[in-house]
């Protein structure tokens, strides 16, 4: 396999800095695709019940599928703008972590673009080895962000000083790179969950082709392309606010690509983009789920991918702009 230690010497991206807290490849494994992860749900029942798989609401489907995969059930947790679009982990019931297998957790998240902080991520880990389940960090998006690097998961493990039990973190070059037709990333972290996974892929999966993973390590030793994708991704969110700010609150996410934008009913503004603007969006409550009120956390939002070049999305936002918020 080739080298996978990717980035530049002394970088600080965050993954470098995750790859740096794994202190063998024993804890690293390229990857095509994470939804397998849901074989790791199969497990005997605890308490007389069926395991959870729990991700936050609105999220990146692929987590609903890991649970279908293991047969568990998807715990949809709210993640609501007053808790930073985030779970709230001490709304978790002690009955709820004893039966949970998966805790996937999206930071920078999708569709928010919002970061856990350090002291959150140390507060999931130890949760995770309280109650013996895996904390799948999707951190995919964190060579993606404004101002200051989120942190990372695996720094998080390494502050706690106890290693990387109960610990994965997911990257992937389909975003740092704006390469996916590639499928390719990587697993990093608590070396038991890597075996059994390799394992997985050995006897049942299919592993990434050589050519891809020649092809992947030129660009994970490749920082430059990296800070060029940041700065096109900054002054798109900079058009953004120039254009949407007059009419409307507007949050401008500390990373990733997406505006999160709140405009009652996305549903209603998704057809009315598309119908009038020729503009397609994404109505957020398709990303979320009905919680036990009816309430969908995401029926007010719009997910908005800004990765066109400025002169296309500067021409789309005010054209945007005009229908929604100028008609």
């Amino acid at each position: 396999m080739p080298c996978w230690g990717g980035c530049a010497a002394g970088s600080t991206c965050p993954t470098a800095l995750s790859i740096r807290s794994v202190t063998s490849f024993r804890c690293l494994e390229p990857v095509s695709r994470y939804t397998r992860l849901g074989s790791f749900a199969r497990r005997q029942k605890r308490l007389g019940k069926r395991p959870a798989v729990l991700m936050p609401n609105p999220f990146y489907h692929v987590y609903q599928g890991a649970a279908m995969v293991g047969g568990a059930e998807p715990i949809y947790l709210p993640a609501r703008s007053e808790d930073n679009f985030l779970p709230v982990l001490e709304d978790l019931s002690e009955d709820l972590l004893a039966r949970t297998s998966i805790f996937f957790l999206c930071t920078p998240g999708n569709p928010q673009g919002t970061t856990a902080s350090a002291d959150y991520l140390k507060r999931a880990i130890e949760l995770a080895r309280e109650h013996d389940f895996v904390l799948a960090l999707d951190e995919c998006y964190c060579e993606i962000y404004r101002g200051e690097a989120p942190v990372g998961g695996l720094e998080a493990c390494a502050a706690l000083g106890q290693g990387l039990d109960n610990v994965i973190s997911f990257q992937s070059l389909s975003k740092r790179s704006s390469a996916p037709g590639l499928r390719s990333g990587f697993l990093a972290g608590d070396a038991r969950i890597i075996e059994r996974y390799s394992q997985f892929v050995a006897f049942g999966g299919s592993p990434l082709p050589l050519p891809v993973l020649h092809a992947s390590t030129a660009l994970w030793n490749d920082d430059a392309h990296v800070v060029e994708n940041r700065a096109y991704y900054a002054g798109n969110f900079r058009l953004a606010e120039e254009i949407l700010r007059p009419h409307i609150d507007l949050h401008i996410p500390a990373a990733g690509f997406f505006l999160w934008l709140d405009v009652g009913d996305g549903v209603q503004a998704a057809r009315t983009l598309w119908r009038e603007a020729a503009i397609k969006t994404l109505p957020g409550a398709l990303m979320g789920r009905d919680d036990e009120h009816g309430c969908n956390p995401g029926a007010a939002y719009l997910r908005i991918a800004l990765v066109y070049d400025p002169e296309k999305t500067e021409r789309g936002l005010r054209r945007l702009a005009q229908t929604l918020f100028q008609s």
